[in-house]
Formats: C-alpha cells, sequence, structure tokens
C-alpha cells in the first residue's frame, strides 16, 4: 500500500487511541486504529458519509452498553 497522509481529529490529543483518515489517490478513504496502524480499512466518502449520518442519528445507540 502506498504511503498515506494519515490525519486525525484535534480533539483526539497526544492519546495513542485514536482513529485516523487518510484519503488514498484512488478516490477511497482509508481508516485505522493508532493502536492497530497495520489493519486498514478502505471505503468511499459516499458510505463513510452515510455511516457518519447514521451514527448521529443515533443509529448504532443500542450497541453501546
Amino acid at each position: 500500500m502506498s504511503t498515506c497522509d494519515w490525519r486525525k481529529s484535534s480533539f483526539s490529543g497526544e492519546g495513542n487511541n485514536c482513529l485516523n483518515l487518510a484519503s488514498a489517490a484512488d478516490g477511497t478513504i482509508r481508516l485505522r486504529e493508532s493502536e492497530a496502524p497495520d489493519t486498514v480499512l478502505t471505503t468511499t466518502p459516499a458510505r463513510l458519509g452515510d455511516f457518519i449520518r447514521a451514527a448521529k442519528a443515533g443509529e448504532f445507540d443500542h450497541l453501546n452498553p
């Protein structure tokens, strides 16, 4: 995999428990957990947008213990 310009939220601070995002040359979005940087998920901007909207709408609240 080519090198990506990984970014994390400014709200994450200096900790190591962060979600990192990168935009790949092929137009996809790459996601990784800072504690497991070798595991990378790939999605499209549209699908990531759908997921974020669903999370904001509370569609995953039932998963929180």
